[in-house]
């Protein structure tokens, strides 16, 4: 209700239009989650009105209703910051995507800034645009109109009254909907809900088809999905025009004009969607529709405010919790917040994408995660390791046999994941080329397989070494993620302990283990050559050897091995540079040598000249040592230093450092980025 009420009143309310010329920057910063200092910015955001109770901007980004944000708004000497809340979201021109968002400004001091900001601009407006003005605000019905208000509140009770008397009723949801579309003189009208269990959006009611079961469908798919993922309300008169959307297999013809609206449980989660289609007579909804099908959608609202599904099949996240999804990638390292955020971005890339890391670190699950995130989740998702057959089978696996059908034709639509593909004969190789060019070529382009490769071997090496056709070194080149070592990102391991802990106990029926505080610290020590692979086999073997104790602390490892290789200080598994015969050896050995200094220092806890006292150097040479290393590493990881040899993340830097060595940077990882090669 309060969403409703506050975006009528900013829809009836007078805004001062902004031109270009009227020389304002504006910046808006969507709220922080949290895991960083500030949010992320709205690059594309254009103001475009602005009154001493809001603003408006319109943007190609999708934001919700409820977002918050704050406005950093120059004009002349005169700069200043206000925050607000989006109350109102609707489109300007489905053709290029774009949104117009209202968003009210409900702090004192900051309606104060507004109105000196709105005092200063007319200074500047000509005579024209302010006889414009006057005139707009003459014709422009107000909402501050007392009766209009009266009137609102009226209608408000009244249907408070309605639900609450015969809600309970049989037939109440539907007398409802066949009023919607009598009142909107539409043709047809769905209540949408979603079902958690089969991740499809269904019509619980229904008006103008012979048979509401038959409308179900994927709910990422056609407008209501569009609705239901992003949150935002849609008024469109043709659904041709919608290039972005992947329309679901619905019975009857494409509806003319649709005017659809999220609904909201008494969480404000988004549990389905109120859609009309047809308007009898025209081509497409009004203004004056919008303003009814809102307070409809609002009384939808409340009749289904307690709807709050749960489910751990289900693939919709604000319906399950986070550690009951079967696909999900743990941590909050900077480098894997970094890659789930690659993740939004590569989920519906159609090219080949190549994910490089070491063994054990998730490249298959980050490869089934973009699958399962994006349009093709509906389709197969199968994965090869190339590594582990001989020819004959590992071909027909991929292209099939005289029996069975390969993966590029069973997950037709959908992706295949190769792992380890040079290792494949360079026959095969050159198979899988045709394929690959054979894309772009034909009418069912689109539902070719998307591929995606995983290597933990280097690509130029290996191509170098002839395990690597060049033209298929070009292909895995186009888009590279690297997904870095556990031991590089210690940050995650607690998290992923406590996942794999609750996740083994679940499977064999234990009550919820954890570990001593001994115990995370030897594991916060241990390298962890196997990676997540490793860490899991450990949490299960030591679930399963303490069956009957709630707190796991030592384990006899004579009796069960835990760990793959003993504990203990590995200076070249936390430098992977050291052991890269490409880098020259005398930089090799400044790295070792930074590693011990870097030692020294943490072991008298940050103090410097002591450290150098215990060396036997001069705190001079100390600086001198831990500079000269700085740089080595600064060229190799992107790492500036300073005046005291310490160094930080510098992307700008990272991509003018390997330019000597050719390695592709990215904020992906901090290592890798996309590259076009010749």
């Amino acid at each position: 209700m309060i969403h409703s009420l506050s975006e009528f009143k900013f829809f009836k309310s007078f805004r001062l239009p902004v031109e270009s010329g009227d020389d304002i920057h504006c910046v808006v910063e969507q709220e922080s989650d949290g895991t960083t200092e500030h949010g992320e910015y709205v690059k594309d955001a254009k103001l475009t009105d602005i009154s001493v109770t809001g603003l408006g901007f319109k943007s190609l980004a999708r934001l919700q209703l409820g977002d918050e944000l704050t406005f950093s708004i120059q004009h002349k000497k005169l700069r200043f910051d206000v925050f607000g809340k989006i109350v109102r979201v609707m489109g300007d021109s489905m053709k290029e995507g774009q949104l117009s968002y209202g968003v009210e400004i409900n702090e004192p001091d900051d309606r104060a800034k507004l109105h000196r900001f709105i005092g200063q601009i007319v200074n500047f407006f000509t005579h024209d645009r302010i006889k414009q003005c006057l005139r707009d605000i003459a014709l422009s019905e107000q909402y501050s109109d007392m009766s209009e208000g009266f009137e609102m509140l009226s209608l408000m009770f009244s249907l408070f009254k309605d639900i609450t008397e015969f809600s309970k009723k049989e037939g109440f949801v539907a007398n409802v909907v066949e009023e919607l579309v009598r009142v909107l003189k539409a043709q047809k009208a769905f209540v949408y809900l979603i079902n958690v269990e089969n991740n499809e959006l269904e019509a619980v009611e229904a008006n103008g088809v012979p048979d509401k079961k038959l409308y179900k469908f994927d709910f990422r798919k056609g407008l209501p999905g569009y609705v239901f993922t992003t949150g935002l309300s849609i008024n469109i008169d043709s659904v041709k025009k919608v290039h972005f959307l992947e329309t679901s297999q619905l019975p009857g013809e494409a509806p003319r004009s649709v005017l659809a609206y999220p609904l909201h449980n008494r969480e404000d989660k988004v549990i389905g969607v109120l859609e009309v289609q047809n308007k009898m007579g025209e081509e497409r909804f009004t203004e004056e529709d919008e303003k009814v099908f809102r307070l409809m959608a609002l009384v939808f609202s409340c009749f289904y405010a307690q709807y709050n599904p749960v489910s751990e099949k289900s693939m919709v996240r604000r319906f399950s919790a986070p550690n009951a999804r079967q696909i999900i990638y743990i941590g909050r390292s900077e480098s894997t917040t970094l890659l789930r955020k690659s993740m939004t971005k590569m989920k519906d890339y159609p090219g080949s994408i190549t994910v490089m890391g070491e063994r054990g670190v998730g490249k298959t699950l980050y490869s089934h995660i973009i699958h399962a995130e994006g349009h093709r989740a509906n389709q197969e998702f199968e994965s090869i390791d190339c590594r582990y057959f001989d020819d004959k089978k590992t071909e027909e696996m991929i292209f099939g046999g005289e029996k069975d059908l390969g993966v590029l034709k069973r997950c037709v639509g959908g992706t295949v994941c190769l792992k380890d593909v040079s290792f494949l004969p360079m026959h095969l190789q050159e198979k899988l080329l045709l394929v690959l060019k054979e894309k772009g070529q034909n009418r069912e382009n689109y539902v070719r397989p998307r591929i995606i490769f995983t290597t933990s071997r280097d690509l130029k090496v290996a191509m170098e070494e002839k395990h690597l056709h060049p033209d298929l070194f070009d292909e895995m080149s186009q888009f590279i993620v690297h997904i870095r070592p556990l031991r590089e990102r210690k940050k995650d391991l607690q998290e992923l302990m406590d996942y794999y802990l609750l996740k083994e106990s679940k499977a064999h029926g234990f009550i919820p283990k954890v570990l001593s505080d001994e115990l995370r610290e030897r594991f916060s020590d241990y390298d962890w050559p196997g990676n997540v692979h490793e860490l899991r086999n450990a949490i299960s073997r030591l679930v399963l050897y303490n069956s009957k104790h709630h707190v796991i602390t030592e384990v006899n490892e004579e009796s069960l091995p835990i760990l793959e290789n003993p504990i203990k200080p590995q200076i070249a598994g936390s430098l992977p540079y050291v052991n890269d015969w490409t880098i020259d050896l005398k930089d090799r050995v400044l790295l070792v040598e930074r590693e011990m200094v870097l030692t020294e220092i943490k072991r008298h806890k940050g103090n410097k000249s002591k450290a150098a006292k215990e060396m036997g150097i001069s705190r001079e040479a100390l600086r001198k040592k831990l500079i000269s290393s700085g740089e080595v590493l600064a060229r190799l990881t992107g790492k500036k230093v300073n005046s005291e040899g310490d160094v930080e993340d510098n992307v700008a830097a990272m991509n003018a450092g390997n330019s000597k060595n050719n390695r592709p940077v990215s904020k992906i990882d901090g290592r890798m980025d996309r590259r076009k090669v010749a």
